[in-house]
């Protein structure tokens, strides 16, 4: 079985994501930076997890470029996973060292199926003011990410932006105060589809709590969301019923539910005869 996950916001907290207090017992830290931890997780997510991946592949999914996902303490130091999808499914790291087929093919199909990143550059920054960007930075030569203030934000306009780039071969999601502007052919299900054929896994199992992570839900056999963030705010604005389920808690505690659901469908699939690989 393969367990693919999304990171932040699913596994691992930041400070503004926790929705409790940093010093509440029951924290570790996952990630450190200049010695001040920056995200952690629940220690009951991590006992569950660490006991799993002696079982099942374990493969973090990450809209994170391949430098921060590396400064993730927990996936350097505790768990260090065979596999790990970065920079929204551009790369594909294998024992660490990036799968340079994968990222060529992604190179091409970039170029013929999406507008030049200079284009698209310059089509955001004619919508999103100067004041309302605090940086910018095209990462891992893939996308674009927009540190913005969130607030400023009129969300009419970005979701025309968002039409317009759909157009040109682009998708938009805005997470906290992130905007990413991603190529289509950079998405998360067809990096871990690729890693699922290679390792010739069945089933998987897949969490995520961003629109950008949709994908990746819905590739899985079976998936879980949490009780915030996009996917969370679009459900309850549509209405639309899903084919899986969200988490009862929000913040740092709907890892625990994430990773209790996780070890049910394994031990129901083992209890079916289904083996671990």
């Amino acid at each position: 079985m393969i367990y693919a996950s999304d990171l932040d916001r699913t596994l691992i907290y930041s400070l503004g994501a926790l929705l409790v207090p940093e010093d509440s017992p029951g924290l570790v830290p996952a990630e450190i930076i200049d010695g001040k931890t920056v995200s952690y997780i629940s220690h009951a997510a991590l006992q569950r997890l660490k006991e799993l991946t002696a079982s099942i592949i374990f493969m973090p999914v990450t809209t994170r470029t391949i430098a921060e996902y590396k400064r993730i303490n927990l996936f350097q130091e505790t768990i260090i996973p065979d596999y790990a999808v970065t920079s929204n499914g551009g790369n594909i790291l294998v024992r660490g060292v990036v799968d340079q087929q994968w990222r060529a093919l992604i190179g091409r199909l970039v170029e013929r199926n999406s507008a030049a990143a200079e284009e698209v550059g310059k089509l955001v920054r004619s919508v999103v003011r100067p004041e309302w960007i605090i940086n910018e930075r095209y990462c891992d030569e893939l996308f674009y990410t927009f540190m913005v203030y969130r607030d400023l934000l009129p969300l009419d306009e970005i979701n025309h932006l968002a039409e317009r780039l759909l157009g040109l071969g682009w998708k938009v999601s805005l997470q906290g105060r992130k905007l990413y502007v991603v190529p289509e052919a950079v998405n998360k299900s067809d990096a871990i589809v690729h890693v699922r054929r290679t390792v010739h896994s069945e089933p998987m199992v897949a969490s995520g709590d961003s629109l950008l992570d949709k994908c990746l839900l819905e590739s899985a056999d079976y998936a879980i969301a949490p009780r915030h963030g996009e996917i969370f705010a679009e459900q309850q604005a549509t209405l639309v019923e899903l084919d899986y389920p969200f988490t009862e808690l929000s913040g740092v505690h709907a890892g625990e539910e994430i990773m209790q659901y996780v070890q049910k469908i394994y031990n129901n699939l083992t209890t079916l005869g289904v083996g671990p690989q």
